[in-house]
């Protein structure tokens, strides 16, 4: 039942600052279905809905450890063949694996079945610590809440940072969560004085992204040694300090590419960068593109008529080298 609702809240209808979908549930055999939470679910359409799909997102169920039907298995790889996109998170990767979609592929689920799914699919390279593993057109997701985070990460990829934000925003969660499943794999991180003031060191890091954020800064202000604050900043995130200021400058500067027509070396200056190039850098090691080419494909700046703008880069002089850094 956690699934379905989360699925549907994320695809669901979010205002004008999110696309609408098409969203419908399926299941080999049309009908009622009764859910873990005893509250039956009518489910209208079969599998015939899978040829038309642009994305099918397979939910985690009771009976994952016996593999569904081959016209289920079937009806997977034909969208897939036919170019949709496959999702699964939890449980629901075993059937992927049984459809032989994750052959060769690395695949997360639920880091208490992580053996299990080796084990019985050992072609598969399954990766207990990731929240979500994206490899192209086959994306896998951990358990329970994680699907939240498999959501949102597809809607960032087909749709941009600033939609993914704008509908976390609506349902009250972070748009992207650091770390992987390795923060859960032991008893959580007690409530302390400790998690308060880093708390208080992560929130104001946010507000101060385009400073240099050195970790021992970070330290000095929840009042501890580098080594003691790099140790406690592990165990409350599942990561790093270097990679979580990485991670947040990179998002900072996808939702401003998005959303402004602000040049790129303005927003590399905004979330800490020294230069356009070491933005560029980053961006095109991490996300695949250059910045110019991510703005050209997520844009949701208006374009009403006003004044002219400044030529552009291209237009002006090569010799400029401010138009080298605003055509990056």
């Amino acid at each position: 039942m956690l699934a379905v609702g989360i699925v549907a809240e994320v695809f669901g209808p979010h205002g004008n600052g999110a696309p609408g979908f098409d969203f419908a549930l399926c299941a080999d055999r049309p009908g009622t279905v009764r859910t873990d939470a005893g509250v039956p679910l009518t489910v209208a359409h079969g599998l015939d809905r899978l040829a038309t799909a642009d994305l099918v997102i397979v939910l985690p169920g009771a009976g994952f450890r016996t593999p569904p039907g081959p016209e289920v298995l079937d009806a997977l790889s034909a969208a897939h063949v036919r170019g949709a996109l496959i999702a699964a998170h939890c449980v629901g990767t075993f059937t992927l694996a049984a459809a032989g979609l994750l052959d060769g592929r690395r695949a997360t689920t639920h880091w208490r079945f992580a053996d299990l799914l080796s084990r019985s699919y050992p072609s598969v390279s399954v990766e207990p610590e990731a929240l979500y593993l994206d490899e192209g057109r086959i994306v896998t997701g951990a358990g329970a809440a994680a699907g939240t985070d498999l959501c949102l990460h597809l809607i960032r990829r087909e749709h941009g940072a600033a939609v993914a934000n704008h509908i976390a925003r609506d349902m009250v969660l972070p748009s992207h969560r650091d770390g992987g499943q390795a923060q859960y794999l032991s008893a959580p991180v007690p409530e302390d004085g400790e998690d308060e003031r880093l708390a208080d060191v992560l929130a104001w890091a946010r507000e101060h992204l385009h400073e240099a954020l050195p970790v021992s800064e970070l330290a000095s202000r929840a009042v501890m040694s580098k080594r003691s604050f790099a140790r406690r900043f592990s165990a409350a995130t599942g990561t790093t300090p270097h990679a979580w200021l990485r991670d947040l400058r990179l998002s900072s500067a996808e939702e401003l590419l998005e959303t402004t027509d602000l040049p790129v070396e303005e927003i590399a200056r905004r979330v800490g960068y020294g230069s356009a190039a070491v933005l560029r850098d980053q961006f095109v090691r991490r996300r695949g593109v250059p910045p110019r080419s991510y703005r050209r494909s997520f844009t949701r700046v208006p374009r009403p008529d006003r004044a002219p703008r400044e030529p552009s880069a291209r237009q002006r002089s090569s010799t400029d080298p401010q138009a080298d850094l605003e055509s990056l």
